[in-house]
């Protein structure tokens, strides 16, 4: 039996559990989290995110003297994010701290400077900056950027989905979004509607959802040198063939760039990935 997840997979889908559509309760999120991470696919799964207000009712779910990786979603205002981390359970490791910086159409400069300043403050722990895809986006990019070659582990989130046909940026939105970050060198992260491998249409919203596997073969292609439309092409593919080669010839090289996603459930894209060959199912080829 294999314990190892492909290099290019490792830590690509963060725990979202407690978050919708999953809505799991911290006790049985805490659980499930526990028995990923002691299964066989244990390296394709990055920490708990729970959201920052939680993190205090944590003591009474934690073993005695055990730690629980994990990552703060900021849903309350930066200047509150301080404070609730200072009252997380000492048996909690912080590896992460993601946080809007505006919402839709406003200025994200101000909310970003504070974030910024927050940063300096937490001594190390990563920052993800989650910019909306609209007025002032290449900007924000340059602030993040500036921040992290000053030192600071400061990254960029950016979300692919959610209630509303509006939240889901086109594969040339995205694909322009993917180049940009690779021209400034910025890592980021991704958020909602990446529920499975390769771009679909949901049956019951009519939404049509990125792939996390086309994101994956877009960024591999943008790294080695492709331009906006070439990646938008990658993302827009509905036949999973180009892509997953993309990624079946990177699988043992570390992912670039893309630092990962957060999904309710860990299954879902373990099994895609398992169902188009790419992970073997935890047994040895």
């Amino acid at each position: 039996m294999s314990t190892q997840v492909p290099r290019l997979f490792t830590g690509l889908v963060d725990d979202a559990a407690v978050f919708p559509p999953g809505s799991a309760s911290l006790p049985d999120a805490v659980t499930a989290h526990r028995r990923h991470r002691a299964g066989w696919y244990a390296g394709l799964v990055g920490p708990l995110l729970l959201p920052a207000s939680a993190l205090p009712d944590l003591p009474g779910l934690l073993a005695p003297e055990t730690t629980l990786a994990v990552g703060a979603i900021g849903d309350v205002p930066i200047g509150r994010l301080e404070g609730a981390l200072a009252e997380a359970d000492p048996g909690l490791a912080v590896r992460q701290v993601e946080a809007p910086v505006a919402k839709r159409g406003e200025d994200p400069q101000p909310g970003l400077a504070d974030l910024v300043k927050l940063t300096e403050r937490l001594a190390g722990t990563t920052v993800y900056a989650e910019i909306p895809l609209t007025f002032g986006l290449m900007g924000a990019l340059d602030t993040v950027a500036e921040a992290r070659a000053g030192g600071l582990p400061l990254a960029a989130k950016f979300r692919t989905g959610g209630l509303a046909a509006e939240l889901f940026p086109t594969p040339v939105e995205l694909a322009a979004v993917i180049c940009a970050c690779r021209d400034r060198e910025l890592p980021f992260k991704l958020t909602a509607g990446l529920h499975h491998a390769i771009r679909h249409r949901d049956p019951e919203t009519g939404f049509t959802h990125h792939g996390f596997v086309n994101v994956l073969g877009a960024t591999l292609a943008a790294i080695e040198g492709a331009e906006v439309d070439a990646v938008a092409e990658l993302l827009a593919a509905t036949d999973p063939v180009r892509v997953v080669e993309l990624a079946r010839a990177h699988r043992d090289a570390e992912r670039p760039l893309w630092v990962g996603y957060g999904s309710c459930s860990i299954e879902e894209p373990l099994t895609d990935l398992i169902r188009l060959g790419l992970v073997n199912g935890g047994f040895d080829e």
